[in-house]
């Protein structure tokens, strides 16, 4: 339950459900209201179809939530609008999201995404589809329709609201057709694959963490990972010829470069200086080698990849902002466009060359 507004406390009394239109300005400001986290990314929604979906918005997992209110529709005919809404929402790609999301929010999807969840959004939009209902009350008939519905895996369900005051004050309280055991909407028995963000075969993220000396990799030419096989194994995979955006965990983007050979073990590992190529390990490195870097065991190993440099920085010079993408990964597919956008005018790197 929820107080929205503020007077002297007198015994709660139960009202009718808010104006249409205040509950569905209350949701737009505060979609928690809900019972969790979300992120408004559309309201009044223009569709193909003609009628304007009432809010969409998107959760943690890049999952779409649609909320349609009842307003003067009869109760069969919100929950064939919601259906229909669904079965236009389940086609967005990616790229229709972030476009319909740029149209509503006043900063980046990405950055306005980070605001509420506090990291940047998954490579996969649109993965699971929720559709709700937002009424009074139903009549026993669409009750047993949504119900059936959700039998057959159909995301959809409704909540209903209703004012609670006590002469002044007022309250918002929410309650679900279906509950699950723990008192939250209970999940559809279906899922749908989701849209993953495009790749464009070439630019890859990178983690430099761990205690490694970012001096030593500038000045060296390379990236490395290692300790353990969640660490070693996506460093392993980096192909040569790959374009790498290298992060430092907790500072930010430092440098942009081509790999210029697999990866190979430490005590193996060679990188360019000049016109030749030198071990890594004869070198006189600033940072101190951990002790698994001598590891014999493949997984545990730290494993390096000579890079050229395109554009490198000390580590005081770290590039952030709120939204860039960012992975416990050593290395992974860096597929979001806002991030390669805001690297590349930060770097100067022109694709068009």
């Amino acid at each position: 339950m929820w107080r929205i507004d503020g007077a002297a406390p007198k015994p709660l009394t139960t009202s009718v459900l808010p104006a249409e239109k205040d509950l569905h300005e209350f949701l737009k400001r505060d979609p928690s209201l809900l019972g969790e986290r979300l992120l408004v990314i559309g309201s009044e929604v223009i569709t193909p179809y003609g009628p304007r979906l009432d809010l969409l918005a998107i959760d943690a997992e890049g999952n779409l939530n649609l909320l349609e209110l009842k307003r003067d529709k009869t109760p069969r005919e919100v929950v064939a609008q919601v259906l229909d809404y669904g079965s236009w929402a389940s086609t967005l790609s990616r790229d229709e999201i972030i476009d319909i999301a740029t149209k509503h929010l006043d900063q980046p999807f990405e950055a306005a995404f980070e605001d509420v969840f506090g990291s940047a959004p998954p490579d996969e939009l649109n993965g699971d589809l929720s559709l709700t209902i937002v009424a009074a009350e139903l009549d026993a008939s669409s009750e047993r329709i949504v119900n059936y519905l959700r039998d057959f895996g159909v995301p959809v369900n409704a909540v209903f609201f209703s004012y609670l005051e006590d002469d002044g004050r007022r309250y918002l309280a929410r309650s679900w057709l279906g509950l699950s055991e723990e008192g939250a909407p209970a999940a559809p028995s279906a899922a749908r694959k989701g849209k993953r963000a495009a790749w464009n075969g070439l630019d890859w993220y990178v983690s430099y963490g761990g205690n490694r000396n970012w001096e030593d990799a500038h000045r060296f030419k390379f990236i490395a990972a290692g300790g353990g096989k969640f660490y070693s194994q996506t460093m392993r995979s980096l192909p040569e010829g790959a374009r790498v955006w290298v992060n430092l965990p907790g500072t930010g983007y430092v440098a942009v470069g081509k790999t210029l050979a697999p990866a190979r073990r430490w005590t193996d590992a060679k990188v360019k200086v000049g016109e030749g190529w030198v071990k890594l390990s004869e070198q006189d490195l600033a940072g101190t080698p951990q002790p698994h870097f001598d590891n014999a065991d493949a997984d545990t190993a730290e494993w390096v990849v000579p890079v050229e440099w395109l554009d490198a920085r000390p580590e005081a010079a770290a590039f952030w902002e709120k939204g860039l993408f960012a992975s416990q990964h050593s290395a992974c597919k860096l597929r979001q466009e806002f991030t390669l956008g805001r690297l590349a005018d930060h770097f100067n790197i022109d694709d068009s060359e």
